[in-house]
């Protein structure tokens, strides 16, 4: 049941973040409208940079878990397996410990949006809860994912990432 919600949740982010990539392509195309026909699209370009981090944020735990992250496989690769191992555990355990220090000042900083009322500098003045909203959940559900990761090469000596691609050298 666990490992269902937690695989669902990894494959939302990601629907997530391609819908932001449809989001900002949109905005492309109505911005490159509004000037072919002399119209102004007032907030256009902020409204696509904060679809490009909410895409992002989204996307570093789906990312993570199909292998699209840049690991050293050659460091990994070189050595033994009980050396590997704990090279892992020691990555994992690094990683998971900075996704939850940035959750955490990422959660203070929307905060902080939140008590000041705090709006973006350009034309659109959107508060700045909204993006950083997004950018706190995308981080929260990276953390996530390394702890499971961690706890899962912790008990049963293997993580949890899938390599999408095949490698044709292993054939």
């Amino acid at each position: 049941m666990i490992r269902k919600t937690l695989d669902g949740l990894y494959t939302a982010a990601g629907v997530l973040a391609a819908l932001c990539l449809i989001i900002i392509l949109t905005l492309i195309v109505l911005q490159m409208l509004a000037r072919w026909t002399g119209e102004v699209f007032p907030g256009a370009p902020d409204y696509a940079g904060y679809a490009m981090a909410a895409a992002s944020f989204f996307a570093f735990a789906n990312a993570l878990m199909k292998g699209s992250h840049i690991r050293v496989s050659i460091v990994l690769n070189a050595l033994p397996p009980r050396g590997r191992y704990f090279l892992e555990i020691f990555c994992f355990a690094v990683g998971t410990a900075a996704a939850w220090y940035v959750s955490y000042y990422a959660y203070r900083m929307l905060g902080f949006a939140i008590k000041f009322n705090d709006v973006s500098q350009g034309q659109d003045a959107t508060p700045l809860w909204i993006p950083q909203s997004t950018m706190l959940v995308g981080m929260v559900i990276l953390a996530i994912a390394l702890t499971d990761n961690l706890i899962s090469l912790l008990v049963t000596g293997q993580h949890r990432i899938v390599r999408d691609v095949t490698d044709s050298q292993s054939e």
